[in-house]
């Protein structure tokens, strides 16, 4: 049997495979996926993820906090809290799409949700390479044409309902 290559468009529209037939999502529902779990992310997870930690290292090792907070190594302040960013981004989208098959929060709203090329679900390192492809500085304006966190990692938002 030849190895063939499946391509997106393949799965899509390919007539004598029903079960692969996917409606892509709208770059509209992928905006609006991007926004809601953004700002999920950033009023929720980095807030009481930054406090947590600073309150636990606050009671372990207050002479580092003291140092961190200090007037004059704001940029020690500012890797810390970008660290807890990066984390928070990582664990949620990382989380949400492996165990809520390939739904976040946004997705969820907008009736949409991440699987692989082939239709399979996502497996937790399709889910973490996702995750950590979004952080590719200027990874979001891919999402004029195909996101990079899609080719890259060979999966495709599509539509549920």
């Amino acid at each position: 049997m030849e190895n063939q290559e499946v391509t997106q468009q393949d799965l899509l529209s390919d007539p004598l495979n029903p079960f692969f037939e996917y409606t892509k999502a709208t770059q509209g529902q992928r905006l609006l996926n991007f926004l809601i779990d953004n700002v999920f992310i950033r009023l929720t997870l980095n807030y009481t993820t930054g406090i947590a930690i600073g309150k636990i290292l606050w009671a372990i090792f207050p002479d580092f906090m003291l140092y961190l907070t200090r007037d004059s190594n704001t940029f020690g302040l500012y890797i810390f809290s970008f660290i807890i960013v990066i984390v928070s981004y990582l664990f949620y989208y990382t989380l949400c799409e492996k165990i809520f098959k390939g739904k976040t929060l946004g997705k969820l709203i907008t009736g949409t949700r991440a699987v692989k090329y082939n239709g399979e679900e996502l497996s937790f390192r399709d889910a973490f390479l996702r995750s950590a492809c979004r952080l590719i500085p200027f990874e979001v304006l891919s999402g004029f044409g195909e996101p990079w966190h899609d080719s890259i990692t060979n999966t495709m938002v599509i539509q549920t309902r």
